[in-house]
């Protein structure tokens, strides 16, 4: 076969979130046959590593030219015109913000635990607390190690396969943090620019609640994916959450969906389920903005634990567990669509 003969075979191969075929699309970048050694180079325009539908469209391709007597050799990346010293943050494939509009829905738990699950399914993951005033996440995730310096870059600690960034490493303990705009905006871009994050598939941002000085300076200075939206299921908290959907609409920033905590209360003893903040309101707000809804995760005690013992519940087992690698997973799924629409917008 040539190189056209193995285009027409692929073009049989559908991508399921795009509705077209991947040949049509543009999401070859590149394929060289080699007859002599029956070996087909694959280059594909994939931008989202482990997430389940790129991983799928993978696989098929590699079985569709097995079926055809060739051993197949993938790699994926997404085309940029951009060299590589004037990007920002070159090494990282995708950053994805984590945002709420109010404080107590449970952000930063959603925060580790989706980059947990995203290292637990293979993926070089990244995790920067850059609540400035309240930093937390080393502590939900367990981390007793400091960052170390070489006096021009920032070696971050590693914790379940993560590499980790936070304010918290650089206070005092229980020091508090009293800046303004300008020293924030400073700080956050050194935690991020300076830091030695290496190659990674997902760096995950946790924002502070709020539409302030931190998330504008990460919506004007990083190369955002998208973002996460997470609520509880009272009015109150879908209220802040519009909020939040308004500040990156107005910065043309992709949401890849609305994760809502907090979404019942199973009672261990009778087995009932009790909505304690409500229910619906996320899968509500999602439906209002026609935006994808990531899923609810139940309110539960083990949650509280696994944060406060730093041992993210996302890597246990059972229905929270299952719930938040749910999430993970179709993060990682729109993050892919984003990024293969991109390619196709781009061509």
């Amino acid at each position: 076969m040539d190189e056209s003969e193995i285009r027409d075979l692929l073009s049989s191969i559908e991508d399921p979130d795009l509705g077209d075929d991947i040949v049509s699309l543009g999401l070859i970048n590149d394929l060289d046959v080699d007859d002599e050694d029956e070996v087909v180079h694959v280059s594909l325009a994939l931008g989202a590593p482990y997430s389940p539908t790129e991983t799928a469209i993978a696989g098929e391709v590699r079985s569709t030219l097995a079926a055809e007597g060739f051993e197949p050799e993938l790699s994926a990346r997404i085309p940029t015109d951009a060299p590589h010293d004037e990007q920002v943050l070159p090494g990282i494939k995708n950053v994805i913000a984590v945002a709420s509009g109010k404080g107590g829905v449970g952000k930063s738990t959603m925060s580790v635990n989706i980059a947990a699950g995203l290292s637990e399914l293979g993926a070089r993951v990244g995790l920067f607390d850059a609540d400035i005033y309240g930093p937390n996440v080393p502590r939900m995730v367990g981390a007793d190690t400091q960052p170390r310096t070489d006096g021009e870059t920032i070696v971050p600690p590693e914790r379940h396969g993560m590499r980790l960034m936070s304010m918290d490493f650089l206070t005092g303990e229980d020091d508090p943090v009293i800046w303004r705009g300008p020293m924030v905006h400073k700080i956050l871009t050194q935690l991020v620019e300076d830091v030695d994050w290496g190659e990674l598939d997902y760096l995950v941002i946790d924002l502070p609640p709020g539409t302030g000085d931190t998330q504008l300076t990460i919506l004007q200075t990083l190369p955002l994916t998208g973002a996460v939206i997470v609520t509880t299921p009272e009015e109150v908290a879908i209220d802040d959450a519009t909020k939040g959907l308004r500040m990156f609409g107005e910065h043309e920033t992709n949401v890849l969906g609305i994760a809502e905590n907090m979404a019942g209360f199973k009672c261990p003893d009778c087995g009932s389920v009790h909505d304690v903040f409500g229910s619906g309101g996320g899968r509500d707000l999602a439906a209002d903005h026609d935006l994808p809804f990531l899923g609810g995760v139940p309110l539960d005690p083990d949650v509280r634990a696994g944060g406060d013992g730093g041992e993210p519940i996302v890597l246990s087992e059972g229905e929270t567990a299952a719930a938040f690698m749910e999430i993970a997973e179709t993060v990682a799924n729109n993050a892919g669509i984003v990024r293969r629409r991109e390619v196709i917008d781009g061509s």
